[in-house]
Formats: structure tokens, sequence, C-alpha cells
């Protein structure tokens, strides 16, 4: 089924403004998200901050049940947190309590910088080895050197495989689902860090076979800036004790005993931005609404076409890689500094952004490519929007 463009965009008050190619970074939400957050904020202007959450309640718990919906997961599997990276940390630091030296953390060349600084820290700090797995011919992440770090337990054994499924620096998308049908034989937990892919394509926690995933609501969700959440699989819950805890976390039952609630909340804290909880649910309702599948194709479509017309200029190279891509789109111009190109869209109102080695080593370092200019499709974007960036870049 085809997505109504026109009503997407009619939901889009941004739209008016600027031609936005940034949905990789932060996506303009629509009109039900902002509403959302508004109203909510200015009851708490009306009545009181704790009064005005407690009215809304029934709006927060929706918050987990549009998630779930979302990804596959049941509510009580959901943590809500203020961003995708503090989501991810709450569950890497959860797990590195258990690691050793000599232990192995296997990770993606595509991997994330702040994901890649954890690593490093707790590296430090334990002894543990933290292994890039090799890409293939494609450009995305060999599922074969998986399977064969994983067996190569003389190395030592394999305590995490953490990949980013969407790189912020490119159009991949990584094979999730066969990395968790490999991660399940070898009895090893993965984390998947979905920052860029929930809100563009299709996630299913089950089908994927992922033990945690963490995401963001800012972009390919259109939901708040300031909110994120974790998936953590039930039947690890119990056995992971998050790096830090409060009084919603857990719960102090004597002078010297407290206990850790049950479910993923306990890798949330008691003060959160329930605005920003409420919008988020919102946004995961409001893409459920237009199907993910839709979405998908339209993002995807759109974004090839960009790839097409950035490929009809000689003085222009397109950079994503992958058996599969999406909606991101990254580029260089020759002899022009990605952040110029970046400057001279934005004077012609197109919003996009610059990815910068410093955010992905493993992989731009190894390409040569100190950056790339970034552009970022969603479905409520349009072709006619296409050739405006292309007419916006600079001329040799």
């Amino acid at each position: 089924m085809a997505l109504d463009v026109a009503r997407a965009r009619a939901d889009t008050p941004g739209i008016r403004n600027v031609v936005h190619f940034n949905n990789a970074g932060s996506a303009l939400p629509p009109r039900q998200v902002t509403d959302a957050v508004i109203d909510h904020l200015r009851l708490e202007s009306e009545i009181g901050g704790y009064e005005a959450a407690a009215a809304a309640a029934d709006k927060v718990e929706n918050a987990y049940d549009a998630i779930a919906a979302l990804i596959g997961c049941r509510r009580d599997e959901v943590a809500i947190v203020e961003n995708a990276t503090r989501a991810w940390d709450m569950v890497f630091y959860a797990l590195a309590t258990s690691f050793e030296r000599g232990d192995r953390i296997l990770t993606s060349r595509a991997e994330y910088a702040s994901n890649v600084i954890a690593f490093l820290q707790v590296a430090a700090r334990t002894g543990v080895v933290v292994e890039p797995i090799d890409d293939d011919d494609t450009g995305q992440l060999s599922v074969e050197d998986l399977r064969r770090r994983l067996a190569a337990q003389d190395a030592g054994p394999v305590r995490l495989v953490a990949v980013t499924h969407v790189p912020t620096q490119g159009g991949l998308v990584n094979p999730a689902r066969e990395i968790g049908r490999v991660t399940r034989e070898h009895g090893v937990p993965f984390l998947l860090d979905a920052c860029q892919s929930v809100g563009q394509m299709r996630i299913d926690v089950d089908d994927i076979g992922c033990d945690f995933l963490t995401a963001t609501g800012r972009k390919f969700l259109r939901g708040p800036r300031g909110t994120g959440f974790a998936y953590i699989r039930r039947e690890l819950i119990a056995g992971l004790e998050p790096p830090f805890l409060d009084l919603h976390a857990a719960t102090w039952t004597a002078t010297d005993e407290f206990r850790i609630r049950p479910d993923a909340r306990r890798f949330e804290n008691w003060e959160s931005n329930v605005a920003g909880k409420i919008g988020l649910g919102v946004a995961a309702d409001y893409a459920r609404a237009w199907g993910m599948d839709a979405i998908e194709q339209r993002v995807n479509a759109l974004a090839e076409a960009l790839r097409l017309r950035l490929g009809d200029r000689r003085d222009i190279d397109v950079h994503d890689r992958g058996a599969h891509t999406c909606g991101i789109v990254t580029f260089t111009m020759d002899g022009v500094d990605p952040e110029a190109v970046q400057r001279r869209l934005n004077e012609h109102r197109v919003n996009t952004s610059v990815s910068t080695v410093t955010s992905a080593r493993f992989d731009l370092e190894a390409r040569g490519l100190p950056a790339v200019v970034r552009a970022s499709a969603h479905y409520y974007n349009t072709e006619d929007e296409i050739e405006r960036l292309i007419d916006a870049l600079p001329r040799p």
C-alpha cells in the first residue's frame, strides 16, 4: 500500500521552513507528537509537575505499550530513559560487571564512537579484549568471520557481541537477523544498537534474535529529543544489576537492604521527562499507524533516488556500503570540504549533517575518509526536495 505523502506532510509543519534531510540527526516531528509534549508541559504549568504526572499516568504507560508493539516485545521488557546512549550504557555496563581479563567483546567495524569508547574504558579496567569483526565484500559485517571468532575459544571466551545495526556514517544495514542466529547457536549475548534503524524499518526483536536493543526517540522515530529506550529480554533481566540504582529502580526494604524491581524499569531512574515519555509513545503509535513496511519502502526509494542523482555528478562520490542500504546517504565532493558542502546546503535551507572520522574511526579511517556529508531521507520528503538538494550543491 502506497504511503499518503500529502497527509504525512500536512502533519509536519517543519516542511514549510526547510528541506529536511537530517533525519538521522533529528527528524521533524509530526504535530501529534509536538502537541502531546506541549499539552503536558502546559498541564504541568497549570497544576504542578507531580500532579500532572499523576493525571497523565495512562499516557505515560501507553509509551511502554507503544514501544513494545513497535519492536515486538513485552511491555515489562522496555525501559525508557533520557537517550539512546544512556540506554546502551545502562545495559553494557551491567553486563561488564562479569567481564574478566582475556574475555572478548566482538563488535562491528561500523561501530559508533560512544560504544567503542565504552568498550575501551572497560578494557582498560578489566583486561577484556575488543575485536572488530571483519567486513565482507559488500562492506557489511561478515557473518562468516563472526562464526570463526566465536568458534576460536582458545583466544578467550566471547562474553558479548555488540553491533550497530545502521551506522551513523552511511546507509549500510548490518545483517542483524543472521548475527542473532549465530549468537543464539553459540549462547553469547547480543546487544544491538538500533539508534538509526528504529523508525525507518521494521524491527522485531524475536525475529532478529537480539537479547538487548537500544534506540532513540529523536531520529527516524520522529519523537522528542531527550528520549530513548532499551529492550532487555525478560529471561535476562533478573541476572543484570544496573550500574546505578535509585528508589525507582529499587525499593529500600530495610535499613540495610534493598530489592531491585523485577522488570526492565530497573534500568530507569525516578526523575524523567514525563512530557517526553508521552511524546515518545505518541511517536511510536504514529509510526505504526503508517505501517513500518510502507515507511521502509518509501524511505529506501527516496534514498536510492538521491544516490542516483548524486551519481550523475562526476565530482561526487557516494560512499554507502552493504548488501542492503537504507535512508542514510553519504557522499563527498572533489576539492570541497564536507562541512563547506553542509554550510552551502544550509544557506539554501536544505538540512544535512557531517559524519567525521572521530565518530566511526574503525570504518572511516580505514577507507581514508576524514568526513562525509550525510543526507538522510524520511517518508515525508519528496522527489522535488531531492532536486532542491542537488541544485543547491556547489558546482565545479
